[in-house]
Formats: structure tokens, C-alpha cells, sequence
């Protein structure tokens, strides 16, 4: 049997896409892209916003029309978020798809395409492992679910409440990702560092979890984690980052608004004040800091000058990386209901405004870097010039090198840069 696989959203759907493949690989099952050739389709679907839940739509009006013209011949399997917001109800608007299976049920999908049985379950469970076959940089997700219930976000509805794995489970997994010589690992949670944890009788929280897997890196050289809460980045975190190299000096921090007053209707449970004060308790301590985050405008009852506040912010933050949206209502969140709701000319007018301010102030940022000496693992050749390898570092940045010798995806090389091109770095490979 051969199966084809499409994932939308976030990279805890990428690592359990990556999951799922390893479990109908054992069965004996085989990838293929072609839906002709396909004898089931696999959706692995996002809530997220409105415009992902249409896109997926999209697509299965597609696929309905593949299954018509193989005479039914191909099962299609809705998954995720979607699957797990509208339940049964999806199949009644899709009658043509075969089944309809849940976040806490993504481990059942091979027995359902052996036996057409699912195993309902009122817990998330974790897989063991979320490799994918011949890759260099795999995910580790850690936690699944949200307490925070931010009032614009349908994650706590869908993914549930916070679930976090075993400290056995992980370290098991990186000792798995080792012997297959995966050099970048990214530890996932919708809120990473809320992590909450048993081991050998004592209690693990998210930067101890960290000391903890330390020891185990071999291979592993780029140590990386998604998405931490403000508000849980503890003073002990920020040590450890310090501390272990090995650990990315690049944090995805999220802001969502430099407003006080509109974190507070966000539920964000953070203030403008304490945003700043993490910042510069982390430049304090952090090698060579750099930030990317996710940020919001648009936000119900969101004034002109409490978006001044969050460009000023954005100022103040200074991201390398940036994740730019306008507020979207999505069905059954509080904000959706919220009086003051933005009109959508003007939400576009102020992300516009805010990405191109942002991309001007990154251009600058990353020009003030220069030059610089960087480790960079190579992701293979450049696109216009096969002289020259592409790759990127601990920072993300992106870095086209010329080099010395002949390298392999997944190598670590040192490069001294020099200019930059566009949103690429250029340099040369040097000795250590």
C-alpha cells in the first residue's frame, strides 16, 4: 500500500507527521507523492486560523475528486486540530472522508488503514520517536496542550491541557537521534517552558530538563527550543542558556502586542514592563543574543497609538526574525466576541506598516554584525552557484560559503563572513 501524507500548521504537526510516517513504514507501508498512485491520504490539519481551515478544504475537494476517479479506491484520513475541532461534523459536510481521527488518536492511523478500527482515547500520548528517515535536524516535542488560554487562540480547545513527556522518553529519543548523527534538535511544547516533570524522585522543570539531556550530546550540536511563555522564562533558564553552548543563543520569544492594556485583553498575563525587563535581564546574560517573535496588530478595540506601542516594541526587541500577523476572530474564542473589532482595511494597513519597518530594522541588525567568524551546518549546494555550499547557524542565519574541502548535508563548518547578499550571509570556510 502506498500512502501519501499533506501537514499544515505548527512543527509539533511536522514532528507528528514525521511520527506517523514511522509507524506505517514499520507496517510496511510506502511514501509516495503522486495521489493517482495514492491508496490513502493523510491530512494532518491546523485550527490555527480561518484561512488554514480553508486552505484544507481546498485540498479535500481535491482529493474528493482523486477518490472519484479511482472508483473510491483511496481512504482519506482527516487529522489534527480541524479533525479534532469539528469531530463528526466534518464528515457530514465531507461525507467522502473515511475517517476523522484526533490529536490524542494520531497513533491509531495505521490500525485504522489495516482494520478501518480507531481506539478512542481521553489522553494525549506521546510517540516514540519523531524522526524523519536520512534528515539531520529532527524535533523533540516535550509537552503537548495549553493552560494559558489566551483569549485569541483555539490551541488550549483543540490540543487540550498541558501534557508533558518523560524525562526517560527524551533522553531516550536523543540517545535514538544520536546513533543516526542528527546534528540540530528542537524541543516543542505550545508553551515549552511551562515543562513540568518526575525523574530519579525529583521534580524537572523546563531548564533542568536541559541540564539534564546535556550530557547526552555528542553529535547533536545545535539545541534549539519552541515556543516559550514570557512569563515562565525563569531566571534559571536564562542561566543555562548562558551557560551550555550548545544551546542556541537565537530565542523565539513572542510579544504579541507592546500594549499593556491589550496583552491584558489577550489573557497574556505579561505587561509591557515585564516584557522589557526580560529583555534586558537576557542581554545581560546571553552570548551573542538574537531574537525572532511572533506579533499581532489588529487586536478588537486596539488603538492607533497602542500599535505605536508595539512597533516601539518592536523597536526596543530588535528581532533578526519576525512572525507578522493582523488579529483573525476565530469561532469559539473569547475575542471573537469582543466589541471593537477592527476593520479589516485597517488591520492590513498596520501589518504592511510593520513588516516593512521590520525588515528594514533586520536588514540593519544583521549588517551591524559584520564580519564575523560562525559554525554553520550545511544544508548543501547555493541554487545559482554549485561552487559554493548554503547552510545556516546557531543565529538562523542563512550563510552561502565558499569551501575548502568537500562537505556532506548535516556537516558543521567554520565560515568567516564578510558581506551580506539580499537575507544571505557570504563568507569563506576557515580553519577552528
Amino acid at each position: 500500500m502506498k500512502y501519501l501524507i499533506e501537514t499544515y500548521g505548527c512543527q509539533l504537526n511536522v514532528a507528528e507527521s514525521s511520527a506517523i510516517e514511522l509507524l506505517l513504514k514499520g507496517q510496511g507501508l510506502e511514501k509516495t507523492e503522486d495521489a493517482d498512485a495514492a491508496d490513502v491520504v493523510i491530512l494532518n490539519t491546523c485550527s490555527v486560523r480561518k484561512t488554514a481551515e480553508n486552505r484544507i478544504w481546498g485540498r479535500l475537494g481535491y482529493f474528493n475528486s482523486v477518490k472519484k476517479k479511482k472508483h473510491g479506491k483511496v481512504d482519506i484520513i482527516v487529522t489534527g486540530c480541524m479533525a479534532e475541532r469539528l469531530k463528526e461534523d466534518l464528515k457530514k459536510d465531507a461525507p467522502f472522508v473515511d475517517a476523522v481521527i484526533g490529536t490524542n488518536e494520531k497513533d491509531e492511523i495505521p490500525a485504522f488503514i489495516l482494520s478501518k478500527e480507531v481506539t478512542k482515547k481521553d489522553h494525549y500520548s506521546f510517540l516514540s520517536s519523531y524522526y524523519e528517515e536520512g534528515a539531520f535536524s529532527s524535533y523533540v516535542p516535550i509537552m503537548n496542550g495549553c493552560n494559558n488560554f489566551c483569549s485569541y487562540c483555539i490551541v488550549p480547545y483543540v490540543r487540550g491541557r498541558e501534557v508533558s513527556r518523560s524525562v526517560e522518553s527524551i533522553i531516550k529519543e536523543i540517545k535514538f537521534l544520536e546513533e543516526r548523527g542528527v546534528k540540530e534538535i528542537t524541543l516543542l511544547g505550545q508553551n515549552v517552558n511551562s515543562y513540568k516533570a518526575e525523574y530519579e524522585g525529583k521534580s524537572v522543570d523546563f531548564p533542568t530538563l536541559l541540564e539534564i539531556i546535556y550530557p547526552y550530546l555528542d553529535s547533536i550540536e545545535f539545541v534549539r527550543f519552541e515556543s516559550p511563555h514570557p512569563k515562565d522564562f525563569s531566571d534559571h533558564l536564562i542561566k543555562v542558556i548562558s551557560e551550555k553552548e550548545r544551546i542556541c543563543s537565537h530565542i523565539h520569544l513572542p510579544m504579541q502586542s507592546g500594549s499593556t492594556r491589550i496583552l491584558r485583553l489577550m489573557n497574556r498575563k505579561n505587561t509591557r514592563e515585564d516584557f522589557l525587563a526580560l529583555l534586558d535581564k537576557m542581554r545581560s546574560q546571553i552570548r551573542d543574543l538574537t531574537f525572532s517573535t511572533d506579533v499581532m496588530v489588529g487586536f478588537p478595540t486596539e488603538t492607533e497609538a497602542e500599535y505605536e506601542e508595539t512597533l516601539s516594541m518592536m523597536e526596543e526587541m530588535g528581532c533578526t526574525e519576525a512572525f507578522m500577523y493582523y488579529y483573525n476572530p476565530r469561532e469559539g474564542t473569547p475575542s471573537a466576541k469582543m466589541d471593537g473589532q477592527i476593520d479589516e482595511k485597517e488591520k492590513i494597513r498596520r501589518l504592511e506598516n510593520l513588516i516593512n519597518l521590520q525588515l528594514e530594522r533586520a536588514r540593519k541588525i544583521k549588517e551591524s554584525r559584520l564580519p564575523f567568524k560562525t559554525r554553520v551546518l550545511v544544508k548543501g549546494d547555493t541554487r545559482d552557484d554549485k561552487s559554493r555550499l548554503l547552510g545556516y547557524n546557531e543565529h538562523n542565519d542563512m550563510v552561502s560559503f565558499s569551501p575548502r574541502k568537500e562537505h556532506e548535508k548535516g556537516d558543521m563548518v567554520n565560515v568567516y563572513v564578510t558581506e551580506l547578499n539580499g537575507n544571505t550571509y557570504r563568507g569563506e570556510e576557515i580553519d577552528v
